[in-house]
């Protein structure tokens, strides 16, 4: 039986993310804590994963583990998304240490991709709001498996659309329709190895780039 998650589910799962944010911070603001987020989760899921798979290629051999070449991303010990679901004070702080940590780590990959939240801002952060989303984060899995490039990639433009509607906003202003991409592919018959760019794609760069590092 497959345990992939449904696209109703990965939305209505994402979405609630965002909900518990609501009293705390502005519609305008969701996408600086929960993308960040989401990609964290994504990272160590996979990167769990790659360990399991690991271990039956190599017939159990642990020291295979720490082969940076066996893993699409690089996760620091004590920076897992297992070790800040531990903190209970200071998870701000917490985030923001593994955030840097993931970043150095892969510096040609991840630079910039979590951004620059109020982490460790309590007023607006308070611990126990960061560890009910993190405890929220870690209900589902978000492992290839589970969750193919795919589905994550219309969980997100799902995001920006709920995210563009809550602030009052329309989601055109945060990402280019599909319809749209496919006209636009049709008029332009771009050919193999070449790229088509808009002012509105330039948004969602991080995002496809992260995507392309999972296919």
């Amino acid at each position: 039986m497959s345990n992939s998650i449904t696209i109703e589910e990965l939305q209505t799962y994402l979405w609630n993310s965002a909900v518990l944010l609501r009293t705390n911070i502005d519609a305008g603001s969701y996408k600086q804590y929960i993308f960040p987020l989401l990609f964290f989760k994504r990272i160590c899921d996979v990167y769990d994963e790659e360990c399991e798979q690991i271990l039956i290629e190599y017939d159990g051999d642990e020291e295979a583990l720490e082969w940076e070449e066996n893993h699409r991303f690089n996760v620091p010990k004590g920076y897992h998304w297992k070790n800040v679901r531990e903190v209970a004070e200071n998870v701000g702080k917490a985030i923001v240490d593994a955030f840097h940590a993931i970043e150095s780590a892969n510096v040609d990959k991840l630079q910039g991709v979590f951004g620059d939240g109020a982490w460790t801002n309590k007023n607006r952060l308070p611990d126990e709001l960061l560890k009910n989303i993190i405890e929220h984060f870690s209900s589902q899995t978000l492992s290839l498996a589970n969750c193919p490039e795919d589905e994550l990639g219309q969980g997100y433009e799902y995001l920006i659309k709920k995210f563009a509607d809550d602030s009052g906003h329309t989601a055109q202003e945060f990402y280019t329709n599909r319809t749209v991409v496919h006209l636009m592919t049709e008029m332009l018959q771009p050919k193999s190895g070449e790229s088509i760019y808009d002012i509105i794609v330039q948004k969602l760069i991080q995002f496809n780039y992260f995507k392309k590092c999972y296919v």
